[in-house]
């Protein structure tokens, strides 16, 4: 979540600084490491979360898992129909603005905000587990 909200807050928006001669490079350069750095992590957090439909701990709500995976496909499909296509268009043609606000506008609204929201339910989710806990006496504090 941190190395997304850098990409999505701090890095896209400074792109628009970056010249024209220079973007391409950069642009290029960049792409493989978010890969390693965001891709897989979020390709891992997936897969455990649809794990949790078949090993769900005990006081958590089944529909609280399915809400996550769906808010999670939201995030798959934005990115692999929207995201990635302006993403390919800026390393083989070079800096646009226009795509690079299409790219801010729509990573926000169908990224972010279902990325905040999962975050929000898995904190509530952590919340029922350790205030189940306290109440048997399995977590001190």
């Amino acid at each position: 979540m941190g190395a997304s909200f850098v990409e999505s807050f701090v890095n896209y928006p400074t792109w628009r600084l970056i010249g024209a001669g220079e973007f391409l490079k950069y642009h290029q350069a960049i792409g493989p490491l978010v890969i390693g750095f965001m891709v897989i992590p979020m390709i891992i957090g997936t897969v455990l979360t649809i794990l949790l439909v078949w090993f769900r701990p005990a006081g958590i709500p089944g529909w609280a898992i399915w809400l996550s995976i769906v808010l999670q496909i939201l995030v798959w499909i934005s990115t692999a129909f929207i995201q990635v296509p302006i993403q390919i268009e800026l390393s083989s043609s070079g800096l646009s603005l226009p795509l690079i606000d299409r790219l801010i506008v729509t990573n926000f609204w169908f990224r972010k905000v279902p990325q905040i929201l999962n975050t929000l339910l898995f904190l509530w989710m952590m919340s029922l587990l350790l205030l189940r806990g306290k109440d048997r006496g399995e977590v001190r504090g």
